[in-house]
């Protein structure tokens, strides 16, 4: 998988000597926030065609996401970060993610300025996969009819994306969001298509685990969660290894906390984890995050998580 920033970088991509974008693509265009199971389906379509007509096979995505740059913080909270998902994406056998930054210039493009730039002369698309709802350019006035229509005449095709349900309803990041904001980690499993995760890198904290026992790996997050609270969680090393233990998910309003947080409890570790990524999954919510009166009681509750955690793991042995 080849990641592509911007335009430009595509249209040399295209022109350098045998290079498989020369003869055009198969694409899609989405935000794949979580690459759940409707996204998958939609991959499956994709990388389909693509081998019908020889060709690669092309996500497109934004940075930020549309909403995030029309919402600000008030912007829905993302289910992966955008390293999490292209990995995603790459395990699903897309071959170029083109990524384009979402500013005042790219909105600002018409419905037929998006498809003539972007569609046509810099990805030379030659069939598009995208839902029957799906809007583009200025004001949102580019839609399926209008794709439908410039594909006849200028040489491309578009599918529609085949809708995914889930007991009985329509698969979306939406729906997920809202399961995992009510800890429901069951239905998000079943969403996703794999438990809930987060991936990141383990920075310098405050070092307050270690001084009241409990050693924590503090993972940057860039974007709000999800999620909220305390959890059990199995982490992963990037070696493969993995530890079970307790995360908490939040803003540690104990600590006057401000920047969302994840901070991991692995049991029976000995280590430095400094610098190095985990992935951290999600698997039993134990309560939600709270303000204590002191941090000798924040170390009191944390203990007790820690008992009731590994009290639920020797369940699920």
């Amino acid at each position: 998988m080849r990641l592509i920033r911007g335009l430009t970088n595509l249209k040399l991509q295209a022109q350098q000597p045998g290079s498989p974008l020369r003869n055009g693509c198969v694409a899609t265009i989405g935000n794949f926030d979580g690459v759940h199971v409707g996204h998958q389906t939609i991959i499956e379509q994709v990388r389909g065609q693509a081998a019908r007509l020889g060709l690669p096979s092309v996500a497109m995505v934004f940075e930020p996401q549309p909403r995030e740059f029309f919402q600000g913080e008030e912007a829905p909270p993302r289910l992966t970060e955008f390293r999490q998902k292209l990995q995603s994406l790459t395990g699903r056998g897309i071959d170029h993610v083109l990524c384009l930054r979402f500013n005042e210039r790219f909105r600002q493009y018409s419905g037929m300025g998006f498809i003539e730039d972007v569609l046509i002369d810099a990805m030379a698309v030659r069939h598009l996969v995208v839902g029957d709802d799906f809007r583009f350019g200025c004001d949102r006035a580019g839609d399926f009819s209008l794709l439908e229509r410039v594909g006849r005449e200028r040489g491309f095709s578009v599918e529609n994306t085949r809708t995914v349900t889930v007991a009985g309803e329509r698969v979306s990041s939406t729906r997920i969001r809202q399961a995992l904001a009510e800890d429901d980690l069951d239905l998000a499993r079943q969403l996703l298509g794999r438990a809930y995760a987060i991936e990141g890198r383990v920075v310098y904290g405050r070092q307050l685990g270690r001084e009241i026992g409990a050693p924590t790996a503090n993972i940057r997050l860039m974007h709000r969660p999800p999620l909220r609270g305390v959890y059990v969680v199995t982490a992963q090393m990037p070696d493969g290894r993995c530890f079970d233990g307790v995360a908490n998910i939040g803003i540690r309003p104990t600590v006057d906390g401000r920047q969302p947080s994840l901070e991991v409890h692995l049991f029976d570790f000995a280590g430095t984890l400094y610098g190095q990524r985990l992935r951290v999954t999600f698997r039993h919510p134990l309560r939600d995050e709270v303000r204590f009166d002191s941090v000798e009681a924040l170390k009191a509750q944390i203990h007790q998580d820690m008992q009731q955690a590994r009290a639920w793991l020797a369940q699920q042995r």
